[in-house]
């Protein structure tokens, strides 16, 4: 088939998908099946038993946050991105080798269609209290390789104690790393290693205070290891 014929084609699926979508409401789909887990009004956690509460992470500023093209997908086949949950503290269990994972108290995400979750991620893109924070940051252009990534996220920084930068290799008390730069803005990233905070005042994630340089050096270590992650698919 020519590529002509591949555009038209590809632009008739497009048209209906967008036409199927926009015959959802996304708000209403969120009401419904979300609110119960994820706070998309705000503000965040406040007190640490209003975190320990949380069953699902905050979306109140999901589109300061994630990529639209992630969130289609993922709401579609989710996978959990945390593997302890969203408070590991409940989810774990004395092991061999110290605190591994108990798998029994986890329970999956519900999936969405395909429509539901074009809609679905529109909404959540609207949602960008903290546009100044994002406003802040600048990705400067440039890479690095992954041995002095790896080196200056784990033992400069410490990061690999919380967060797993591959499948099963680092800490599970926070979300995974190596899918960061495939599900989250780089701008975010920079600001919420810069100021965690300013986006959830109560969060486990320190502030330690990184240095520009250092920031731009983890914002690219985390794409490089994302690169890796998509093309392991």
């Amino acid at each position: 088939m020519k590529k002509s014929a591949h555009k038209v084609l590809l632009a008739i699926a497009l048209l209906s998908l967008a036409s199927t979508a926009s015959a959802v409401d996304g708000m209403a789909v969120l009401q419904k099946d979300c609110v119960a887990c994820h706070d998309i009004k705000g503000p965040a956690p406040q007190t640490l038993q209003a975190l320990w509460d949380r069953k699902g992470p905050d979306l109140f500023y999901a589109g300061n946050k994630y990529r639209q093209e992630w969130l289609v997908s993922w709401m579609q086949k989710p996978v959990r991105i945390r593997p302890a949950g969203e408070f590991y503290g409940d989810h774990i269990k004395p092991g061999a080798k110290g605190d591994e994972i108990d798998s029994s108290t986890l329970t999956n995400h519900m999936a969405i269609t395909e429509s539901e979750a074009v809609a679905v991620a529109a909404e959540l893109m609207k949602l960008k209290p903290n546009d100044e924070l994002i406003a802040k940051e600048k990705i400067e252009p440039g890479t690095i390789s992954k041995m002095m990534g790896e080196m200056n996220f784990d033992k400069f920084q410490g990061c690999m104690a919380c967060h797993l930068i591959e499948p099963e290799y680092g800490g599970f008390s926070g979300p995974e790393v190596y899918t960061a730069a495939q599900r989250l803005q780089p701008e975010f990233i920079a600001s919420f290693i810069r100021k965690p905070q300013a986006w959830d005042p109560k969060t486990w994630m320190p502030n330690k205070h990184v240095s520009d340089q250092s920031i731009q050096k983890l914002v690219q270590y985390l794409q490089v290891i994302g690169k890796e992650s998509a093309h392991a698919k």
